[in-house]
């Protein structure tokens, strides 16, 4: 398909010019993915295959960008050009779950014959317009919607959670099945359509070209490191009297570090609480935390964004009385990994008498429903969000819950309810699934002695649980009696 611009060539006189310029419709691509999700209860078994469908566009060196959630938990992905009722075979080359991006590779030659890829604009501007391309609602044509460009922020990505970065909203419609979809202005993509808001009306977002990039120089090494992560609250500075103490100006220039988190060790080496970040990659930082970038303000952790995972950001603080220059190197942390969504690997868990034990998660607790706030403890919240709080070991640990009772003779009396959090096993310290593992496989008394966090105790016949397992796996048909993981 071809669109014809009226172009004026002036050289004395006005030349009337037909130029063909490419569709960009060519490069939008529907994406149909069958996807299989783990069961976070009972982590040995699957649900149900899936299909969903969502949008894409194919981009420079045969490639295919989408988000990440349109292609999650995939068995198998189709895809289909534009107006061609032939599918395709695809599969995931990259994926970024922190920033809800994907690269997909199409298995099947000639695919891509005719096609110009779309290239990757700039940042748009607020108050500018965009189209939004994509298949809503599993439609078999293109969707075609403009918007204005209302804020551009950092918002929390939903797909991964415990993730916020930049975000440009819009009152263009995007619905399910434009997730993929690119947003164009001047026929290069500024966004990649990704979200909507509950309780926000005729409003959407999608990933800025600034994620786009860093997702795609990332990759280029051959593997997806992901945004990288300084470790450090930064809060507002704008108490006058504050101001004072840390000996600075009321010139509202400066954020205020609250709090380092665990485990980062290059930032404890080089910055402390109460630093005032005055600079970030020489951007002047506001006494509200917020830089001026292209027209807007914006939550200086943006530009933390930019930088890839073990490179230096350069940051200006102030500190007893003094300005002072520091390279802070970063790095992608992951030891946050279970207090937001997971994907690519199922779930551990290890069955001892009938009791199955399971990796505390965000997936956990969201599997037991929209109100699992009433169905676990303060103590299980506060152990799932908040270690990254206290010391480096606790940090890194994963805490093990009890996920249910399999009910068999030999735990019968067992009185602690599921959803316990185990703190000793046979008196180990239990902070991830292989401890757990060490503690029962290295135990050699007759009894094995369970500790919860509630300060619940029970105990289970060493001999007894054995036999019970045998009989479990084949009365439940389960495959293995246990699966760890990392």
């Amino acid at each position: 398909m071809y669109r014809f611009h009226l172009l004026f060539f002036a050289l004395g006189f006005s030349v009337l010019i037909l130029r063909a310029v490419a569709s960009p419709d060519q490069a939008i691509v529907k994406i149909i993915n069958f996807s299989q999700q783990p069961d976070w209860q009972e982590p040995w078994r699957f649900y149900n295959v899936n299909q969903s469908s969502g949008s894409g566009f194919v981009i420079a060196g045969n490639r295919i960008m989408t988000n990440a959630h349109v292609v999650s938990w995939s068995k198998h992905i189709l895809v289909h050009r534009y107006q061609d009722p032939k599918p395709y075979q695809a599969e995931i080359e990259y994926i970024g779950h922190d920033c809800d991006l994907a690269v997909l590779r199409v298995i099947e030659p000639g695919f891509f014959e005719g096609i110009e890829p779309l290239g990757i604009g700039q940042l748009p501007e607020v108050r500018s317009t965009v189209t939004t391309y994509g298949y809503p609602a599993g439609g078999q044509q293109i969707s075609y919607t403009r918007g204005v460009i209302s804020r551009i922020e950092m918002q929390r990505y939903s797909h991964i959670y415990n993730r916020s970065l930049l975000a440009v909203q819009t009152d263009a419609a995007i619905n399910p099945g434009n997730s993929g979809g690119p947003a164009l202005q001047d026929g290069l993509v500024v966004g990649v359509s990704f979200q909507g808001r509950p309780g926000l009306e005729n409003a959407g977002f999608f990933i800025p070209p600034n994620i786009i990039r860093h997702f795609l120089t990332d990759i280029e090494d051959g593997q997806y490191d992901g945004f990288p992560d300084a470790g450090l609250s930064m809060v507002e500075l704008k108490n006058p009297a504050f101001r004072r103490f840390l000996g600075l100006e009321n010139d509202s220039v400066g954020a205020r570090i609250d709090r380092i988190y665990q485990p980062f060790p290059e930032t404890h080496k080089l910055l402390r609480t109460n630093d005032v970040i005055l600079k970030v990659s020489g951007e002047t930082v506001g006494s509200d935390a917020l830089v001026q970038y292209r027209g807007n303000r914006i939550h200086a952790a943006f530009l933390f964004d930019q930088i890839q995972h073990g490179e230096s950001v350069d940051l200006v603080i102030w500190r007893n009385g003094e300005e002072k220059a520091i390279k802070l190197p970063i790095y992608t942390n992951r030891e946050d990994r279970i207090s937001g969504y997971q994907y690519d690997q199922p779930p551990p868990y290890l069955i001892v008498g009938g009791l199955v034990f399971t990796e505390l998660s965000a997936d956990y607790l969201n599997s037991l429903g929209r109100k699992w706030l009433n169905h676990v403890s303060p103590q299980t919240v506060h152990e799932l969000l908040f270690r990254a709080q206290k010391d480096e070991e606790a940090a890194r640990s994963k805490p093990v819950v009890l996920s249910k009772i399999l009910k068999h003779p030999s735990n019968i009396d067992f009185s602690l309810k599921a959803r316990s959090l185990l703190k000793t096993v046979n008196g180990r310290a239990i902070h991830s699934m292989h401890d757990l593992d060490t503690a029962l496989s290295e135990q050699e008394g007759p009894f094995h002695h369970f500790t919860f966090l509630s300060g619940g105790e029970e105990a289970l016949e060493r001999s007894a649980a054995d036999a019970a397992d045998l009989q479990l796996l084949q009365q439940y048909n389960i495959p293995a009696i246990k699966q760890l993981g990392d």
